[in-house]
């Protein structure tokens, strides 16, 4: 039997200097003193360069949440138990989580993934069913996942958004112990210090934190061979930050607009990044979360965040938070008047 493997997909530079020029000027032209709406403004000319055209329009948002689950959790990296995982997937699909809450009030299609939670789900409206294993292995012992595993994972992310439709894609996730997957890789592939990159994460504390930071510490030892991008990612896991790899890859190649929420959605950024750089042009960050690896990785990113608002629960929360701020700017585009069209005196010459 053949191993399966996943290609790249072709992710092309956006520059469109013409289009650019086009949108700038009209935003220019708007009823304000230029440049007023400051990032809003910035915001509306990303999104129009990631359609490629005039006038953005976001169409059937996508909010698309995978969960998984780790055996290094077994470690005690979190403070709450594996259980966790399934239970709030649980919780998201009775429409009772932070993310389920903001999805329904902004009217956000939520699909949730089982990407390898430890647990058999009954199948219902709203869950797609992609486990690729019963959660990772304990990365301390070996490779979180194989290699045959994490490509699965990958193509089973790219083949959930082939499977969406719309033209906006916000992603959220859910894992016990999936913070110090996003904590190794993100030292790994920066090179920061593991101390730099390692957070509370659900809230450990104290000498808590330390342990964590010396697990972290010794499965980075444990993969000094694992510095590419791919073998990074299968050494440190899990199967929902794969299969968010595979679905920014594949979101990318489609030209849909990719709204990034915290720590962990933003580490399976980090790895499609290092496969196809242009990945970026087509994400928006929703913000910065409290998780204090985050800002450090958002500066290598060179991502300027939307939101900081002091969050650190993951889910898509933040991503759901920011939705309104990207409604805004596509209509800022289409509906405000022109000084000309408004009959009103542009400034004094």
């Amino acid at each position: 039997m053949t191993a399966p493997t996943f290609t790249v997909p072709p992710i092309d530079d956006l520059q469109d200097e013409a289009l650019t020029a086009r949108v700038q000027t009209a935003l220019d032209q708007k009823t304000k003193p230029q440049g007023s709406l400051g990032r809003l403004e910035a915001l509306a000319l990303k999104l129009a360069q990631i359609q490629g055209r005039d006038l953005p329009a976001l169409e059937h948002p996508q909010m698309v949440v995978f969960a998984g689950d780790h055996g290094l959790a077994a470690r005690g990296v979190s403070a709450f138990p594996s259980d966790v995982t399934w239970q709030m997937v649980e919780n998201f699909l009775a429409g009772g989580a932070a993310v389920s809450v903001l999805a329904r009030q902004h009217g956000l299609a939520l699909t949730v993934v089982d990407a390898g939670v430890k647990h058999e789900f009954a199948p219902r409206p709203g869950l797609l069913q992609r486990k690729i294993g019963w959660g990772t292995a304990d990365a301390l012992d070996g490779p979180a996942m194989s290699a045959a595993e994490c490509a699965a994972a990958i193509e089973t992310g790219a083949g959930v958004v082939r499977s969406l439709p719309g033209n906006v894609l916000l992603f959220g996730e859910m894992g016990i112990g999936n913070t110090s997957s996003a904590s190794l890789l993100m030292a790994r592939l920066t090179g920061e210090a593991i101390d730099r990159c390692t957070g509370r994460g659900t809230g450990v504390d104290g000498p808590a934190l330390v342990r964590k930071t010396e697990i972290l510490r010794k499965v980075l030892a444990r993969h000094a061979a694992a510095t590419a991008p791919l073998d990074a990612l299968a050494a440190f896991g899990g199967f929902e930050i794969a299969m968010l790899v595979g679905a920014v890859l594949e979101a990318a190649a489609q030209r849909r607009v990719i709204v990034v929420d915290g720590f962990i959605v933003s580490s399976a950024v980090l790895v499609a990044s290092r496969l196809a750089p242009h990945v970026l042009q087509r994400c928006v960050f929703a913000h910065q979360s409290d998780e204090s690896g985050h800002r450090l990785m958002l500066a290598r990113l060179e991502a300027e965040p939307l939101l900081s608002l002091g969050l650190r629960l993951g889910e898509g929360s933040g991503a759901a938070l920011a939705w309104p701020l990207l409604d805004s700017a596509c209509r800022i585009l289409a509906e405000m008047a022109s000084f000309a069209s408004a009959g009103v005196s542009d400034r004094a010459g």
